[in-house]
């Protein structure tokens, strides 16, 4: 393919873990979207990972992919422990970032880079894909639409049995379930009710590396709701997000990737069930958000703004405080 169209947009995709694969998958299912090119720190796989998914420009370094004037956006897939030099390193060059979530390893890294990329004045988002997503505005319409009454009580739980994973049992990878679990959560309940919190409570199990394996938080809102999140990387959870409230509930079938979304009225007698678009992967509204709010000239995502990733990875140093849960890099 010629590079000379500028109606393509061509994503750098930064590590090779099925995290990009993923995002592969779904550039590969976008019109005018292309994988263009993965970076690596060796050569080898970099270009192991370019055959494989027929990647034009494969990088035996970060630097090199950075440094490539085709790229229009630096897709950053790499574990959070890893997030913050390469998005400095990518912002300081003028590219344009999606950071995987969790965004970064605490919120002193995250300010960083926030305010990096204004400096620079450079786009940036955090890819927690379930906020681009179509979902999104058909649960913000229903509880709008006044259809559950007023909510009082939302409930979003995530849980997946992930063995002993380095990237969950070690402190230097950023373990635990919460950065990369609990996240979910945490957005499910803010992306609709995102009113003060005015009081929390926790409890976590830890492993042996002391990392949270498994955790509960509540959070009392300034608006009356009471959220309750939990998330664990040792089991396999029921992974529903409902939202509960005078008149009705909706149940979404899966807070990480919703499909359904089921309306009951007063005596949770059922309404409808309501099924999102048909999708790729459900990778895609997060490039497509990035490529329109760069083509408008935006700093940010209106999905994602900066403040709300910097008041969750706040709100998780807090959680891992109380948990006396430490990476290398607090």
């Amino acid at each position: 393919m010629k590079h000379d169209n500028h109606d393509v947009f061509r994503v750098g995709i930064i590590g090779t873990g099925w995290i990009a694969e993923k995002a592969v998958i779904t550039l590969n299912g976008l019109a005018d979207f292309e994988a263009y090119a993965v970076g690596s720190r060796t050569s080898e796989r970099a270009q192991a990972f370019a055959r494989q998914w027929t990647i034009p420009k494969a990088y035996g370094s970060y630097t090199e992919l950075i440094a490539d004037p085709d790229v229009d956006l630096v897709y950053i897939g790499t574990p959070h422990s890893h997030h913050y030099d390469v998005t400095c390193e990518a912002l300081r060059a003028g590219k344009p970032c999606l950071v995987e979530k969790a965004f970064m390893a605490n919120y002193a890294q995250s300010a960083d880079v926030v305010r990096l990329a204004h400096e620079r004045k450079v786009f940036l988002a955090e890819a927690i894909w379930t906020r681009y997503q179509p979902a999104v505005s058909i649960i913000r319409n229903l509880i709008a639409e006044g259809r559950i009454g007023t909510p009082r009580m939302v409930t979003a739980t995530l849980g997946y049995s992930m063995g002993d994973k380095p990237r969950i049992m070690r402190p230097d990878l950023c373990g635990g379930a919460l950065l990369d679990l609990g996240v979910y959560g945490i957005n499910f309940v803010r992306m609709f009710f995102p009113a003060d919190i005015v009081n929390i409570e926790s409890q976590c199990v830890k492993s042996a590396t002391g990392m949270d394996i498994t955790n509960a938080f509540s959070f009392v809102l300034a608006d009356g709701v009471l959220a309750n999140v939990q998330s664990s990387a040792s089991c396999v959870g029921d992974n529903i997000g409902v939202i509960a409230g005078t008149d009705g509930n909706l149940i979404v079938d899966n807070i990480n990737n919703p499909q359904r979304i089921t309306v009951n009225t007063h005596d949770r007698e059922f309404v409808e069930n309501i099924y999102v678009p048909k999708q790729i992967t459900g990778y895609e509204y997060q490039f497509l958000a990035c490529r329109d709010a760069i083509a408008e000239g935006l700093l940010e995502p209106r999905e994602m703004p900066h403040a709300e990733t910097l008041f969750v990875m706040q709100l998780m140093d807090g959680l891992r405080r109380r948990w006396g849960v430490c990476y290398p890099m607090d």
